[in-house]
């Protein structure tokens, strides 16, 4: 088993890990069934995959703040939500829905920790500090 660590800006402070779920695709939490957090986007790259106790390797957010803060509410109700994001392109409805929700997340993370990041991987965040490591 190897690690790898990187460094990293944090969106919501906060120390946690979990394992990686990687989307390349924007995601929308409204499309995320609450009681599962099963990704229910028809053809989404997560379609059919629950976030729930992982750390979501986002590309960025889709939808209106009141569908993505509705969405992630609803999901962080049932204790579904990731327990952590990464996101690799951060925009204001996305991040305000982190951050309301107190969500440990980050940006600005090194190119590399993208081309290393595979499903699964243990991924441990320390926003606090400002890393991210990675063990598979």
């Amino acid at each position: 088993m190897s690690t790898k660590t990187f460094k990293c800006e944090h969106i919501v402070a906060g120390q946690t890990s979990g394992p990686a779920l990687v989307s390349n695709e924007a995601v929308c939490f409204y499309l995320i069934e609450p009681e599962t957090g099963v990704v229910v986007e028809h053809k989404h790259v997560l379609e059919g995959r629950s976030m729930a106790g992982t750390v979501l390797v986002a590309h960025a957010g889709k939808g209106s703040s009141v569908v993505q803060m509705d969405g992630l509410f609803k999901i962080a109700m049932k204790g579904k939500n990731p327990v952590a994001v990464v996101l690799r392109h951060p925009d204001p409805v996305f991040v305000s829905a982190l951050l309301v929700m107190e969500i440990p997340s980050v940006f600005n993370v090194d190119e590399e920790f993208y081309e290393c990041v595979r499903d699964g991987d243990k991924i441990t965040v320390d926003a606090d500090n400002g890393i991210i490591s990675i063990e598979n």
